[in-house]
């Protein structure tokens, strides 16, 4: 059994040469609950402790009032500018999603990575994500642009996020017959409340492929931190999503994660972020944190003995 503080371990993320830090930073709250010096000591203090990996995306976090999208970016591009660490950290952000520049026509994703990339104060993205599927513009469009964005040295390595098991093999079948680049991972949806699509559709697909999973929603909205209980109001601007989880079933899996948090000593953020960690298409998970102090609650690395693995599966079906 271990666990730690820091997040000195490497994960290497298949079919290519990124290590990632065990933890992905998510930066969603950044520019939205976390304001820019609020975000800037939370990357600070995750770089300083030995993390590497941050998502964010172009639409973060538009949905805020008075928000346009790329806040989130910004944040991260002003913090590597300022600190001089760009070639410290590893940055994962999307295209498809944002209101003024939506889908993935070759047009669009070309213009989408170049507004990203002013954002994010840089002259590459090392991991550029598809954020959903559009099934309007044809599967070569699509990569081909990002092979080009490749191609160009904008981009190291393309992912796939919220696509089905089938498209994603679909869109392989294409890199692989046109020698185009090649999706490297999935960022989809996968919790332990929330285990269902993601092992029945995308998790035959990623152990056939050799493809690895960054999950997103990896604390559920939350609500696996263990603050959200029942008759329990939470002030949060994330509890709405949260509270979807809170249910019998929720709950039930909420006490076993409770119950080994409190044996270990540790939170049940760490629990819920183990036990996707141990999950085999997985290579890290995200979570995102508001304050340094969320931060360290989820940096605390733990290793799930065999019963402890058992008792959190059989919670959660």
């Amino acid at each position: 059994m271990v666990q730690n503080s820091g997040m000195s371990e490497r994960i290497n993320l298949n079919n290519t040469d990124l290590q990632l830090s065990s933890l992905c930073l998510g930066g969603n709250v950044f520019g939205w609950s976390a304001d820019e010096a609020q975000s800037h000591e939370v990357i600070s203090e995750f770089v300083d402790a030995g993390g590497n990996f941050i998502d964010t995306a172009d639409v973060y976090s538009e949905w805020a009032p008075g928000n346009q999208g790329g806040e989130s970016e910004s944040v991260i591009g002003n913090w590597a500018m300022r600190s001089g660490r760009r070639a410290d950290i590893i940055i994962a952000t999307k295209v498809s999603k944002l209101s003024s520049r939506p889908g993935l026509t070759a047009s669009n994703i070309v213009a989408a990575a170049d507004d990203s990339l002013r954002r994010l104060n840089t002259d590459y993205i090392d991991l550029y994500y598809a954020h959903a599927d559009d099934q309007s513009v044809s599967l070569v469009e699509t990569l081909t642009a990002f092979d080009s964005l490749v191609k160009a040295g904008k981009v190291r390595y393309i992912a796939a996020s919220n696509y089905s098991g089938a498209r994603l093999k679909e869109a392989l079948a294409v890199s692989r017959d046109l020698g185009l680049s090649s999706y490297v991972a999935l960022q989809n949806e996968y919790n332990l409340v929330s285990r269902f699509e993601y092992e029945a559709d995308a998790a035959p697909v990623l152990a056939e492929t050799g493809l690895q999973g960054i999950p997103y929603y990896s604390l559920a909205a939350g609500f696996l931190t263990g603050k959200y209980q029942p008759g329990v109001t939470v002030d949060s601007k994330r509890s709405q999503g949260a509270e979807g989880y809170a249910n019998e079933k929720g709950y039930k899996v909420l006490a076993v994660v409770e119950s080994i948090a409190a044996s270990r000593q540790v939170t049940p953020s760490a629990i819920a972020l183990a036990w996707l960690r141990a999950q085999p298409t997985v290579a890290v998970p995200i979570a995102s944190a508001r304050t340094v102090e969320q931060l360290r609650s989820i940096m605390v690395e733990v290793e799930l003995d065999a019963t402890e693995l058992m008792a959190l599966d059989d919670a959660g079906v």
